[in-house]
């Protein structure tokens, strides 16, 4: 099923209303869909590289407001399911302790997750259940997201078809070891 879901996007990159198709999809990979924007939005730029910036744009715009669904689902099927539950096994007290140590870090967990290939909509529907500052979720999404996508954009922008291949099997391992370096340094700076 995956692969038929992969196959199907990646023919979407030339279809005559590729860039709605790809707002959909960004918007849907935030809280439900298996398969990334990128495999949709790589091809469109190697086709069209005048207009990367505005197909970064429109992954960013929706895979934000994707991740806003998903935090919305977190929040809502918490409350109505998750915790009725958890207070019955007498859990309810354990998982305010989780929400706030998830909440105290999770500025980086959603920095980490909009950026590596870990699966952006985990954290947006966490974010959602454990209760994290909107605000902070959506400034933290922008900038990770936007990131992610601009960067893909002025890699391909600027080196074409080479560089598709260390982009999508690279890209994301490049993304991971930066987050744990800038991690690290903030741990560093403020332990010192």
């Amino acid at each position: 099923m995956i692969r038929r879901l992969y196959d199907w996007t990646m023919s979407m990159a030339d279809h005559p209303r590729a860039l709605w198709v790809l707002a959909v999809v960004a918007f849907v990979e935030s809280s439900v869909f298996p398969i990334p924007p990128d495999v949709l939005m790589i091809p469109m730029i190697l086709a069209a590289p005048r207009r990367a910036w505005l197909i970064a744009a429109v992954c960013l715009v929706f895979s934000v407001l994707g991740g806003m669904l998903g935090y919305a689902i977190g929040a809502f099927a918490y409350d109505s399911i998750g915790q009725p539950i958890l207070e019955a096994l007498g859990k309810g007290d354990s998982m305010e302790a989780f929400n706030q140590r998830f909440n105290d870090v999770g500025f980086w967990a959603v920095l980490v997750a909009g950026l590596t290939p870990f699966p952006y909509k985990v954290i947006t529907i966490m974010s959602g259940w454990t209760a994290m500052p909107v605000g902070t979720f959506i400034v933290t999404s922008i900038i990770a997201r936007g990131l992610r996508f601009f960067i893909v954009a002025a890699l391909l922008w600027q080196f074409g078809a080479p560089i598709r291949d260390f982009i999508e099997r690279r890209l994301g391992l490049v993304f991971a070891a930066f987050c744990v370096l800038l991690v690290g340094g903030f741990y560093l700076v403020s332990h010192l």
